[in-house]
């Protein structure tokens, strides 16, 4: 369960919410939703071009969180480095487990899927799903990247092929 310290953002933090990504908290409002006031943070998603209202007490419980620390995605750079893990599952089976993982919005499990679906020169080539599964990935880990070492996400898409190739 997350601290209530960790669940204090201001307008203008970055947040990651699990399923969609790095956001924008753009503001705190209250609405009133069937005849109860609700405080909702306004978060957006200028990728998807989507804006998301959580409510301040389901905060915690959405997943809702602050940025990685830079220990975190040092911990999930150092997990592309290593070797592929794939498991001679279905297919179904395993983009299952790959899509949860994503959805996980760890750093450290993005890049296990990042790591298990990167295809070097002179690999076999991928499927469409298993391209656009290690595509939504990298998009993912390289959003939260960016943000924390402050460059744009091209920048950090670059570093993280960087960090696949050199493995």
């Amino acid at each position: 369960m997350p601290k209530l310290d960790d669940m204090v953002f201001a307008t203008g933090d970055f947040v990651v919410y699990p399923t969609h990504g790095v956001g924008k908290v753009v503001g705190i409002e209250t609405e009133e939703i069937a005849g109860h006031e609700l405080q909702l943070f306004v978060i957006s998603f200028d990728q998807d071009r989507m804006t998301l209202r959580v409510p301040v007490s389901k905060a915690g419980t959405s997943g809702l969180r602050k940025l990685s620390s830079k220990k975190v995605m040092d911990s999930a750079l150092t997990t592309l480095k290593g070797r592929a893990r794939v498991k001679r599952t279905m297919w179904s089976r395993r983009a299952q487990e790959y899509e949860a993982k994503i959805n996980s919005g760890d750093p450290v499990s993005i890049a296990e899927v990042v790591r298990d679906l990167h295809r070097n020169v002179g690999q076999p080539d991928q499927s469409f799903s298993e391209r656009q599964i290690y595509e939504a990935a990298l998009d993912r880990l390289a959003c939260e990247f960016a943000a924390i070492e402050k460059i744009d996400k091209d920048k950090a898409t670059q570093k993280l092929e960087q960090v696949l190739r050199a493995a």
